[in-house]
């Protein structure tokens, strides 16, 4: 006769069957998907890498003075802060026009920067190093945490757009001259005693599209560049020994409509609201 056993091992196979079914379903990882994060991605910009930020802004693109403004944060997921005060800036004779730096696509071909159009480049910039008339040994904090280069009387910015060095700061002596034209980086003034490389039209250089800008000392708060930024020796010191390589220094410059035009998109810190107009000094001249 055949034994009942069978009948009562099948609701005990099947308990032991649902009780492993269940503690895979605890265990296995595809059966409950982890719980995604809740937060929020940082959106992406042409400014994510860096955590030192100089922003230079002006009322419009044929001004020739402005502002700069230094920020820091410690990363990409922070708001920027600023350091210090801001401090006046003198620019390019004929004002600003879109430069070649990270910010990518020049937004418009009207104000384009060319070579020896005396305007100060606009959009995002690397800076890249800094420069001076001391010797890297004594100049102290300025050559701390950036690149240091001493101007001699053999070190030039090549001008010359058709040259194989166009837009590069090198020493004349030792090297296959091919260039008619060449910025001196020794003047015969304090210009350049002290200033910052900015890296716009670089990697590769594009003929013609402007060369050797310069973060430097002013002549004074009524005087133009070629096209360079500059400004106090006591504000350009600051800046340059505040600068360090490893935050990835950036150069955003810009008039203030289209600063605000890219504020969200390039994730920038937002400006504080003009000075007030000395209405009384404006109608009297002073």
């Amino acid at each position: 006769m055949h034994r009942p056993t069978n009948l009562r091992s099948g609701p005990r196979r099947t308990a032991t069957a649902l009780v492993l079914g269940i503690a895979a379903l605890l265990l296995g990882g595809c059966a409950f998907p982890a719980p995604q994060s809740t937060a929020a991605p940082v959106p992406s910009g042409p400014l994510d890498t860096s955590r030192q930020l100089v922003v230079v802004t002006a009322a419009d693109w044929s001004a020739t003075a402005g502002t700069m403004q230094r920020f820091e944060r410690e990363s990409a997921a922070q708001q920027w802060r600023p350091i210090g005060e801001a401090f006046p800036i003198v620019l390019g004779t004929s004002g600003l026009a879109w430069g070649r730096g990270t910010h990518g696509d020049t937004p418009s071909a009207e104000y384009r920067k060319r070579e020896g159009d005396g305007k100060s480049p606009a959009g995002i910039f690397a800076l890249s190093a800094v420069f001076g008339y001391a010797p890297a040994a004594q100049a102290g904090p300025a050559a701390r945490a950036m690149p240091y280069v001493q101007a001699t009387t053999a070190t030039e910015c090549v001008d010359d757009s058709a040259s194989t060095h166009y837009n590069r700061v090198l020493q004349r002596t030792g090297a296959a001259v091919d260039w008619n034209s060449a910025e001196h980086m020794r003047r015969d003034d304090d210009l350049y005693r002290l200033g910052i490389v900015v890296d716009h039209n670089t990697a590769p250089a594009q003929p013609g599209a402007g060369s050797c800008i310069f973060i430097h000392i002013w002549q004074g708060p009524g005087s133009t560049t070629d096209g360079c930024t500059a400004g106090d020796p006591a504000n350009i010191a600051a800046l340059a020994a505040w600068l360090d390589q490893a935050r990835a220094p950036r150069l955003v410059q810009l008039p203030r409509d289209a600063y605000i035009a890219h504020m969200q998109a390039w994730r920038l810190p937002p400006l504080p609201m003009p000075p007030p107009v000395d209405r009384k000094a404006a109608l009297t001249g002073g």
